[in-house]
């Protein structure tokens, strides 16, 4: 079965320490698929904090996630502290792309790389809109940025 290939930045401009907890683990012992996701969030939320941005108000619009894809390289287990590396691989008109880079510090270990799309969207009139032109810009600039 061919596996997706999801290539890692060059850098990443912002990054978050976070423990797995012991409810972060499936029945295999290890950091499940559900779990990583819900970490991915956690550091979304953070790199778009540093930038002064949250999900209802990214520079006078609301994000909706549109997409995830998730490859793990290795394994990560409870008390195991993950580095979440977040960068805008894609800045488009309605929406942009952000990478993650997820290792084990202790041992240089990547644990997994990902990606999620996501698009302006309007809450009330619950369709996709086009993001603000200075914030596509200050996207566009982190993309450059990263490599």
């Amino acid at each position: 079965m061919p596996r997706l290939s999801l290539a890692p930045l060059t850098s990443y401009g912002f990054a978050l320490d976070i423990a797995v907890r012991t409810t972060d683990l499936n029945y295999g012992g290890h950091l499940g698929n559900d779990r990583l996701l819900a970490l991915l969030h956690e550091a979304r939320v953070g790199f778009l904090a540093a930038h002064g941005w949250s999900e209802l108000a990214c520079g006078g619009v609301s994000l909706i996630m549109g997409d995830a894809a998730l490859v793990f390289k290795g394994e990560a287990f409870a008390g195991d502290v993950l580095r979440i590396g977040v960068g805008v691989a894609e800045a488009g008109r309605a929406g942009f792309r952000l990478s993650y880079l997820v290792s084990r510090p202790a041992d240089d270990a990547v644990v997994a790389v990902a990606e999620t799309g996501l698009a302006g969207f309007d809450y009330e009139t619950r369709r996709i809109v086009p993001l603000p032109e200075a914030t596509r810009t200050s996207l566009e600039e982190l993309r450059d940025a990263a490599g």
